[in-house]
């Protein structure tokens, strides 16, 4: 079976990866040409056979289908639900109507210059610049700006991609604020199935900031990388006959081979999540999802479950198989920001964030252009710039991004044709730059 073969039915499981798209002398369509309205994918009773995406026979991750298949997860692969409960959803406050309008016609002409760049761009032609799905920004607790854009409506799911890791982290952090998970402990002494892998002998706090000293290659033009051995384990599919590699995330971690030392420098490898994932649970007692629902959505006041996409045997992708709503994750950037408390109710011990915001080691964070002096620590990016922003981020554009100084969080979905954020960081950072420093002017 070839890497492209293979892709076709593990390309949804492997969410902060799959890009399929035409040479690079032939540029993608835009933003408006490949929105999938424009497009009519999967529109009509029944959809016409040129306009289907589907599962496993189609690459439903590649561009332009990526645009649709972000908001239907669902449709593609198992998922476990994260309940917001059953208590009404706490709303978000607004801007005043009036107010709101005016905002948003300033916001869209705000001028900045992307990195590398000598010519000018507007807000609003960075959205269409970045594919962006929706964008919400919440500035001193208010929601000050939203749109939607292609397959997202108000109501409506997005693949968060690699902020799921995000959100793992943050769970592992409160643990370790709470003192019920030491981030100095033995993997192996909280995990003794995975004694003969590479991450026996890393700390927890060593798998938290992706400084572990293990095997794995997300090299996806290689047919014989890592990534292609992870998602054929988490395949929630049959294996195919004659299969006889690991079955499920945590079977794969089980056998995760050493490259390197721990501690020495920041790779990002999903396959730390995960591990992440599968401590939080074993020291918690709970899945992921249920931990997720528990300890953030159902307090926050969420209006929509979320849902993970399971591999065969129902554990949750924690590093990066989330669907949300924007306006949810937006609560999350709020208590985030808020470093816990929600209308004056603490969820979780102010030091969870505060240890993220402190970030990681800078001298070992290399390789990340668009984010020089840079760290990463607890599962997210810290810029270490002088509003101390941080941001969990997912390929294909997606972000929550704190600014402190500024009181503003905000959430963009995006299906951007290509995975790296490095090609999308020049025309989004000095956006968001720009924006906090208008939102700080004006208050």
């Amino acid at each position: 079976m070839t890497r492209f073969e293979l892709a076709r039915p593990l390309a949804g499981l492997v969410l902060f990866s799959i890009w399929v798209i035409a040479p690079a002398d032939s540029p993608p369509p835009s933003a408006r040409e490949s929105d999938p309205r424009t497009i009519g994918w999967m529109q009509g009773f029944p959809p016409s056979p040129d306009k289907l995406i589907t599962q496993p026979d189609s690459v439903y991750f590649s561009f332009p289908k990526l645009r649709w298949s972000v908001c239907h997860l669902r449709e593609f692969l198992p998922t476990e639900r994260v309940s917001r409960g059953l208590d009404a959803p706490r709303p978000l406050e607004y801007t005043p109507p009036l107010e709101f309008a005016d905002l948003r016609e300033a916001i869209d002409s705000l001028t900045f210059t992307p990195l590398n760049s000598h010519s000018p761009m507007t807000w609003e032609e960075s959205l269409h610049a970045n594919y962006t799905d929706g964008i919400l920004v919440l500035h001193e607790g208010r929601v000050v700006y939203e749109r939607y854009f292609g397959c997202l409506e108000e109501d409506g799911l997005h693949a968060a991609m690699s902020m799921t890791k995000s959100v793992t982290g943050l769970l592992a952090e409160i643990l370790v604020a709470e003192g019920r998970l030491d981030d100095g402990a033995i993997v192996s002494d909280i995990i003794p199935e995975v004694a003969d892998s590479a991450f026996a002998t890393a700390t927890v706090r060593q798998v938290m900031d992706m400084t572990t000293g293990v095997q794995y290659s997300e090299d996806y033009s290689d047919p014989n990388a890592d990534i292609w051995r992870y998602a054929a384990a988490a395949s929630p599919l049959p294996k195919p006959a004659g299969y006889e590699g690991p079955d499920g995330y945590w079977e794969y971690l089980q056998q995760v081979r050493p490259e390197g030392q721990h501690g020495n420098a920041f790779h990002y490898k999903t396959v730390n999540s995960d591990m992440l994932g599968w401590i939080v649970s074993r020291v918690a007692g709970r899945s992921i999802t249920e931990l997720v629902s528990e300890r953030l959505w159902q307090p926050m006041g969420a209006e929509q479950d979320a849902y993970m996409t399971v591999d065969g045997k129902g554990v949750p992708f924690a590093g990066g198989g989330l669907s949300a709503g924007l306006r949810d994750l937006g609560r999350l950037g709020l208590l985030v920001l808020e470093e816990g408390v929600i209308e004056g109710r603490r969820l979780f011990p102010a030091e969870a964030v505060r240890r993220i915001r402190a970030g990681g080691d800078p001298s070992k964070f290399q390789g990340y252009p668009t984010l020089p002096g840079g760290s990463y620590t607890g599962q997210w990016w810290v810029l270490h710039n002088e509003h101390g922003a941080f941001a969990a981020r997912g390929v294909h554009g997606q972000t929550i991004y704190i600014d402190p100084r500024a009181r503003m969080v905000l959430v963009r979905f995006a299906s951007f044709p290509r995975a790296q954020n490095g090609l999308i960081d020049p025309t989004s950072l000095p956006a968001y730059q720009a924006l906090a420093e208008f939102l700080i002017e004006r208050q």
